[in-house]
């Protein structure tokens, strides 16, 4: 199928989603696989929890079968819309939309491309033997990667941001909603890629090199955030929201995980880089906080959303909209944050024990929540014919 003109760059987010679903069943196996001395659940951890046939291992076989089946439809989604993206180059709709508010979506091009990174890193983790005792081989390449990633989303950015600072031709009558956000979330999933070997990397360099970089792009995207948001809620309190574009009101939920998730990363970079003090209350309110917000963005989201009918319309209906693919990064990032609060906000502060009732019955919500993101993701690639 080729679209040409009618593709959008907005479809990007269709794999930027079955991403998300593949990296958000690592979860799992990241908090309830024991792996002691390593920062995340590998295939030595994996493998031998899976072999006992205990309850864990079928949480196991299920999350490996499914970060398998998201991860296909990854890249498989990936590859079709280069290919479309590419044909769309051609076309007269390209030129408008680079001179238009709908540049910006370019961004979705190195968001989804981080997001690749990530899977890619998920895969090697849980199916490649032995792949802890060559990882610090791996991280400069992860950092090469990201920023490549970061070169294209600061090119795309900058581009679009001189033009409107010369020209000043910024639409805000075409502003009442949260899509100009999407660099914000670009430069968010980059930042916390980088965090990622700032993290756990034990070579000093690579430790600090990652966490600056982190720093730097997550400066960007709070400096952004700022901006942004309040220039898309004074347009939507002037002209109302776009019922097709209402679904921007939950980017801010990927946002915040990402943010989150780069903030603890820093946190344990700088734990055992640069010999920090680890307080381990710092990350209860951290987690905390963040949870909230994203409660309070969901709530007025679907609020907004039930109120617009955008669901029987866009989601249960027969119109098409390539911004509903904009629904699956957000539950997906309730749930990763979710269990991030669960397990460092509450259980390393021993507010609740590992793998008591508690624990299980406050993932329950998380869960539910990632299981009716899972049934929307299948219902528009059904629509679309992905």
């Amino acid at each position: 199928m080729k679209l040409r003109e009618k593709f959008t760059p907005m479809c990007f987010l269709s794999a930027l989603g079955a991403g998300g679903l593949s990296v958000s069943f690592f979860m799992y196996l990241m908090f309830l696989v024991p792996h002691e001395g390593v920062p995340m659940a590998t295939f030595d951890f994996i493998m031998p929890k899976l072999l006992e046939g205990t309850w864990l291992s079928i949480v196991i076989a299920l999350s490996l079968v499914f970060i398998l089946v998201f991860a296909y439809f990854h890249f498989k989604l990936l590859i079709w819309n280069t290919k479309q993206f590419n044909l769309f180059k051609k076309t007269d709709k390209y030129k408008e939309l680079v001179n238009s508010n709908a540049e910006i979506t370019l961004m979705t091009m190195p968001l989804t491309y981080a997001m690749t990174i990530n899977v890619c890193f998920v895969l090697g983790a849980v199916f490649v033997p032995n792949l802890w005792s060559i990882v610090e081989y791996m991280f400069p390449f992860a950092l090469l990667g990201f920023t490549v990633a970061g070169y294209f989303g600061l090119k795309i950015f900058m581009n679009y941001f001189s033009r409107l600072l010369i020209k000043g031709d910024f639409d805000f009558t075409k502003n009442n909603n949260l899509s100009q956000m999407i660099s914000i979330f670009a430069f968010a999933m980059i930042a916390v890629g980088f965090a990622a070997p700032g993290a756990m990397s034990h070579n000093i360099t690579i430790n600090a090199i990652g966490i600056f970089a982190a720093i730097f792009f997550a400066s960007v995207s709070v400096l952004l955030l700022i901006i942004k948001l309040t220039m898309g809620f004074k347009n939507m309190f002037e002209h109302g929201i776009s019922v097709e574009a209402s679904p921007s009101l939950w980017i801010i939920l990927p946002i915040l995980t990402l943010l989150g998730i780069t903030a603890i990363r820093v946190t344990f970079g700088l734990h055992h880089g640069f010999e920090a003090t680890l307080a381990k209350s710092s990350l209860f309110t951290l987690t905390a906080t963040i949870v909230s917000l994203q409660v309070i963005f969901g709530l007025l989201g679907y609020k907004v959303m039930k109120q617009l009918g955008y669901f029987e319309k866009y989601v249960n209906g027969a119109d098409k909209s390539p911004v509903s693919f904009a629904l699956i990064c957000p539950g997906v990032a309730f749930f990763v944050f979710g269990m991030f609060f669960i397990n460092f906000g509450l259980t390393f502060n021993t507010v609740i024990v590992k793998y008591s009732l508690a624990y299980f019955l406050l993932m329950l919500p998380f869960i539910y929540i990632q299981i009716k993101t899972i049934i929307y993701f299948f219902k528009l690639k059904t629509k679309f014919e992905f």
